[in-house]
């Protein structure tokens, strides 16, 4: 079901974010339930849009991340580039279906999302964040006789739009770019009411997950170059199912082995972790 991998390479994106980024509606999420203009940093305005910045820069051949739509950028984000950690593993889940668990009280990914960063300015400020945005407008069911995924009629309504803040936010490139960037408290839940910032997916629907990468613009009127201060990467092969339960049984298998917190589910627990 899924597209075929591209070998950990972002795939850059310039689709501008959902309404409610820029309208700060149902939740700016993650650190705090603050809506974005109360928060300790606003990254708000890289989503407003705005006119042209002078000296603009295109993107090069290189690391992950390239593509035409770079153009046109920052030049303290123009050159960043993201790779995927865990590439093999995230293809192998992908090419059986990856499934991710979504619960009330907000479960973690597993794969954990993990980018190595490159081309940032290592004394400019930035804001990683990341959401997630629906892959069709399909919500399906598990044929557990052919071992696969059927289309069962429309999405339900979107869940309310949210985003999440790297908790590290905002550092120096420097500071990102020396380690692997890891989400690792990013929690997803199929609670509608979810008051704790998680972000919220509707189950039996498929997902993108989106990276972006925001430059702290110090200029007072940094609004009007807003939409040049931010690059964003997608990985087809992150995309996956939202459940409630694990459907496909090589999905549990493939969750329980290569997991490390799985231990005492591979000593003799029957119940997917």
């Amino acid at each position: 079901m899924g597209i075929k991998p591209h070998c950990g390479r972002g795939q850059e994106t310039l689709i501008m974010p959902p309404s409610p980024w820029r309208e700060g509606v149902m939740g700016w999420p993650c650190m705090g339930s603050a809506p974005p203009e109360q928060h300790p940093f606003n990254p708000l305005p890289a989503f407003l849009g705005g006119p042209g910045e002078g000296s603009p820069c295109t993107s090069v051949l290189g690391w992950a991340g390239e593509g035409p739509g770079a153009s046109g950028k920052n030049r303290h984000v123009c050159h960043a580039a993201a790779r995927l950690e865990m590439g093999s593993l995230w293809e192998e889940f992908n090419r059986l279906g990856t499934e991710m668990i979504v619960t009330k009280a907000g479960r973690r990914m597993f794969p954990t999302f993990q980018v190595k960063l490159s081309g940032l300015d290592p004394l400019a400020d930035y804001v990683l964040l990341m959401d997630f945005i629906p892959l069709d407008d399909k919500r399906y069911r598990y044929a557990f006789h052919s071992s696969s995924w059927l289309a069962a009629g429309r999405a339900e309504p979107a869940a309310p739009g949210r985003v999440h803040f790297h908790p590290d936010s905002p550092a120096k490139g420097a500071q990102w770019m020396r380690q692997i960037v890891s989400f690792d408290k990013l929690k997803l839940t199929n609670n509608l009411l979810d008051d704790n910032g998680h972000i919220i997916l509707n189950s039996m629907h498929r997902y993108q997950p989106r990276f972006h990468v925001v430059f702290v613009d110090p200029r007072r009127d940094s609004e009007r170059f807003a939409h040049q201060n931010f690059k964003s990467f997608s990985f087809p092969e992150t995309q996956f199912m939202a459940v409630t339960a694990y459907q496909n049984h090589r999905i549990t298998q493939l969750k329980i082995a290569s997991n490390p917190f799985a231990k005492g589910f591979r000593d003799g627990d029957p119940e997917p972790w």
